[in-house]
């Protein structure tokens, strides 16, 4: 376990001053590091929690936590959120980013769904108990676009009928009607984000961007599970995290809200910016689509930018600049 000092910390929002104090909870993984180092950065206290889930190796997630660990306004906690002490945890809490979750379309059925159910369902409704015991401003929920299932209407808007295709989504759309249900009965003020494909530095090792990344750079070949004319928004790390920020005290209570970065792209046409990025033509083969993968996605961002005032800035040819530039140092 690894813990640094608790310290006071002001907050400015709205010209007034208040100590602020925020849980992170899967506070290594790609997006739950970058909040966390964002909050800091604001002046917040932070409570990091991760119990480090094997679904990719401990290392990433350590690295992910460099900068955090530099800073006396952080405390982390290695430990599960069904094994930890949540009203204890959430003493002085004025806010909570529920990130942890067991990620993975692909990897979400048969006997393993096990895992999905105690991590993102059951964990989820933990939390969100122990929090209606406390007077927390806001719990902030990383939901998913895997809610929404092969739709035949585009853009994806959030008034929709929701019919996931993998167990993977059908467990994040669980915990997110759990948020919805707990501020309905309980008052816990939650947001729930949609977020449509995260990408850039620290992205996870199982995402598309990193591994075509990572077989450019070697010189090997990538698969495509399809004929790669399938798209999808992809949404910049640094826009998810800004939605976040903005979900503090914007959006309506118990709302959902879809978080795309208004870079709606083939992969192909991704296959074909990085190459150009990289100065190396892709090895591409072409094979099976997987199950549990929806053909399209593609964002209404409508209610978020009108609620949270979310406005995306990063276009996706910077955005994959930027990972491909993080993925080369860390490769070497």
């Amino acid at each position: 376990m690894f813990i640094k000092p608790w310290q006071g910390s002001l907050f400015f929002i709205h010209n007034s001053i208040y100590f602020m104090k925020c849980l992170v909870t899967g506070a290594a993984g790609f997006l739950g590091s970058n909040i966390s180092e964002r909050l800091i950065s604001m002046g917040a206290e932070v409570i990091g929690i991760d119990c480090f889930i094997d679904y990719y190796p401990r290392a990433l997630k350590e690295k992910n936590l460099t900068k955090l660990w530099e800073s006396k306004q952080f405390t982390f906690i290695e430990k599960s959120l069904l094994d930890v002490n949540l009203s204890e945890l959430l003493d002085g809490v004025d806010y909570v980013f529920h990130q942890a979750a067991q990620a993975g379309v692909r990897a979400s059925w048969g006997k393993d769904f096990e895992i999905y159910t105690e991590n993102n369902i059951k964990a989820t409704q933990q939390l969100l108990d122990a929090c209606k015991e406390k007077p927390i401003k806001r719990l902030i929920y990383a939901s998913s676009s895997s809610v929404y299932g092969d739709v035949k209407e585009f853009p994806m808007r959030e008034t929709m009928f929701l019919q996931p295709v993998s167990p993977y989504g059908v467990s994040k759309l669980a915990a997110e009607h759990l948020c919805v249900l707990y501020w309905k009965n309980f008052k816990v003020p939650t947001i729930s984000l949609r977020y449509f494909t995260v990408y850039g530095p620290r992205q996870r090792p199982d995402m598309a961007f990193n591994k075509f990344i990572k077989a450019i750079l070697k010189g090997d070949t990538i698969h495509i599970y399809g004929d790669g004319k399938q798209t999808r928004d992809f949404t910049f790390v640094a826009d998810a995290v800004d939605a976040n920020i903005s979900a503090m005290t914007n959006g309506t209570p118990g709302g959902v809200y879809n978080i795309g970065g208004g870079s709606r792209i083939s992969v192909n046409d991704v296959l074909a910016i990085l190459g150009k990025i990289s100065g190396i033509e892709p090895k591409i083969s072409y094979e099976e689509k997987q199950k549990g993968d929806v053909q399209d996605t593609c964002a209404d961002t409508t209610l978020a930018k009108n609620e949270l005032l979310y406005q995306p800035k990063v276009g996706i040819e910077e955005g994959l600049r930027q990972e491909y530039e993080w993925l080369k140092g860390l490769m070497g």
